[in-house]
């Protein structure tokens, strides 16, 4: 599965990890300005937000996995199986493919509220994008540098929830991921107190005591509370190369190791990557599973002003540095 989060020290970052047993074949993708995005009932939108992150690219279109634009807004879309429900063409909402929501948002919202806004009028539609992609069933993080909300589409309709945590994984909704939080309110990252039994004497044997209890395993669940743990207690300088070392730390700490979630087949759920993004200065870091150097792409660095979409493959292979 994934996790998704994000982290604020001078600037604002936004990334997440994709956790599956197989790649679609994916790329960094920079859609630029003028790169006419085509929605399946609402027409054509020729002028918008650039936009760049990690897509699997079908019929020249992006289907983001997650992006940020160019004003600072991202969003991330991670599997929410058996909650997610589509629905329908709607007469008096505006119709939005569930493979068309990322770009739909942030090609005309430039903060969160713009996002809510737009969101109260979109029905997310039951149509795939063909008959050999079908429909993903996702719900979606939306961040920039002041706030952050979880959009589920359940049976219930479109459903929004304030974030304060800045955190998502898949199942279950996101209310219950921040109602289990309640469960761990004994946790910290300082010496614990001995509250287990007055005048029983207890000894702190080992650091680290404050966080006994915090999940370790690598359901959904489980990887909300820790990732929401090292979040919200993360502590790193303000700097460039500190700022994105301390988010990969973040997002290492769910990391999916191959052989440790087998599925049918004997196939392996792993981190096929983690992508950590500067949402103000428009640079997208990433590390892949057989990488762990981090690379980066500067969208800045490209013209934004083109009218076809702007790739580059990961690089997946080790990269290591000999000091001698």
């Amino acid at each position: 599965m994934c996790t998704a989060a994000t982290y604020k020290t001078k600037d604002f970052y936004f990334g997440r990890t994709l956790d599956y047993e197989f790649s679609y074949g994916d790329e960094i993708v920079i859609t630029p300005r003028n790169y006419p995005f085509n929605f399946s009932e609402k027409g054509e939108i020729s002028s918008h937000y650039a936009m760049i992150g990690m897509a699997h690219v079908a019929e020249d279109c992006p289907l983001y996995y997650e992006a940020v634009n160019e004003k600072g807004l991202g969003m991330a879309g991670l599997n929410f199986v058996g909650n997610a429900v589509y629905f329908d063409s709607k007469e008096e909402k505006d119709n939005i493919a569930q493979y068309e929501f990322i770009p739909w948002v942030l090609s005309q919202c430039a903060t969160v509220q713009q996002a809510r806004e737009l969101l109260y009028k979109i029905n997310l539609t039951n149509k795939p994008f063909n008959e050999k992609l079908p429909l993903a069933q996702l719900h979606w993080l939306i961040a920039d540098k002041n706030s952050a909300i979880t959009v589920e589409s359940v049976a219930e309709g479109l459903k929004i929830y304030d974030n304060p945590v800045g955190v998502l994984t898949n199942n279950p909704t996101f209310d219950m991921q921040m109602f289990s939080l309640n469960n761990y309110m004994h946790l910290t990252p300082q010496i614990p107190q001995n509250t287990f039994a007055k005048g029983l004497k207890l000894e702190r044997y080992s650091r680290g005591l404050g966080a006994v209890g915090l999940p370790g395993d690598l359901s959904s669940q489980s990887r909300f509370v820790r990732a929401v743990f090292v979040k919200m207690n993360s502590v790193s300088g303000e700097s460039e190369t500190e700022s994105v070392s301390q988010f990969f730390h973040i997002l290492n700490s769910v990391d999916q190791q191959r052989g440790c979630c087998v599925l049918e087949e004997d196939k392996c759920e792993i981190t096929i990557y983690t992508c950590c993004c500067n949402a103000d200065k428009g640079i997208y870091y990433y590390t892949a599973y057989d990488n762990h150097q981090i690379t980066a792409v500067d969208m800045n660095r490209e013209n934004l002003d083109l009218t076809e979409l702007i790739r580059f493959s990961p690089v997946a292979a080790e990269q290591i540095s000999y000091q001698n």
